[in-house]
């Protein structure tokens, strides 16, 4: 557990009148692997949180994710800049401006990602998954692909917002019998990650902000040990979020986790 990353964030600067935005990530190694192949990001002038899970031999993993979060932060914060988001972001009308903004960011990563492990023998087969927050001007975009996943905890009810692509997922939707969706080797099959393929699955979902919510960003490090009942647990207490991200890291490992573990915590506050 010598590779950990830890970074505090303070309010949002640039959040609206009586609003405050807290933010905190802890991600370390594990006690089996060598290596952090997670990553994390947080910006808060763009109210903006990444986690990814990298995997592929040679340190391809850690590049991956590594990849994957410059590519949507510098993404998102060129698009802020654009007098005209229209020319470098694909439309969808169906989406928010800034869920345009953030599944493109995720399209063009997986591009990126794609064309390193084409170029490098080293880096072939090298993908991440990816789970990113944007706080925008009327809602909450969540985008994801593969098995990193973004919880939502408010008043005394925990709720997962995004779902696997994973092979248990889908054998569950195939009505597959139990046994088979807990299996080992399925349980660590993911479906769609960035890299895998040159055109990736990029899901996209908004929520209004809540006043009291926390949202919390993981690699299955640590979902794949805590289940739903610890982590609404600790999430809702009245700790900081601080608290609440090394909680969940340090009882992931603690209950026998081997995979790299990240929490990243997101406290969202109006005022009264």
């Amino acid at each position: 557990m010598d590779d950990i990353t830890r970074r505090m964030i303070p309010i949002h600067p640039a959040a609206p009148a009586g609003t405050s935005l807290v933010a905190f990530g802890v991600s370390e190694c594990g006690p089996v692997r060598t290596s952090n192949e997670d990553a994390f990001a947080v910006d808060l002038d763009l109210g903006l949180f990444i986690v990814a899970d990298g995997m592929g031999g040679h340190a391809a993993g850690e590049i991956a994710s590594r990849l994957a979060v410059e590519t949507i932060v510098a993404f998102v914060a060129r698009s802020n800049e654009e007098s005209d988001p229209a020319s470098v972001i694909a439309v969808d009308d169906a989406l928010s401006p800034e869920a345009n903004c953030l599944r493109t960011a995720l399209e063009l990563a997986n591009r990126r990602i794609f064309r390193a492990g084409a170029s490098n023998e080293s880096y072939l087969g090298m993908g991440t998954t990816v789970v990113a927050v944007l706080f925008g001007s009327a809602s909450i975009v969540v985008a994801h692909a593969g098995d990193s996943r973004v919880y939502q905890q408010h008043d005394g009810r925990l709720v997962r917002l995004t779902k696997d692509d994973s092979l248990v997922e889908l054998l569950g939707a195939m009505h597959e019998p139990p046994e088979a969706l807990l299996h080992q080797a399925h349980r660590n099959v993911v479906t769609n990650v960035l890299g895998g393929e040159e055109e990736i699955i990029v899901h996209v979902s908004e929520l209004p902000r809540v006043s009291g919510m926390r949202l919390m960003l993981c690699s299955d490090g640590v979902h794949g040990v805590l289940d739903d009942g610890r982590i609404g647990g600790i999430l809702a207490s009245h700790d900081p979020p601080q608290q609440h991200a090394e909680r969940l890291v340090s009882e992931a490992i603690a209950a026998g986790g081997r995979d790299n573990a990240t929490a990243l915590v997101v406290a969202y506050e109006e005022a009264e």
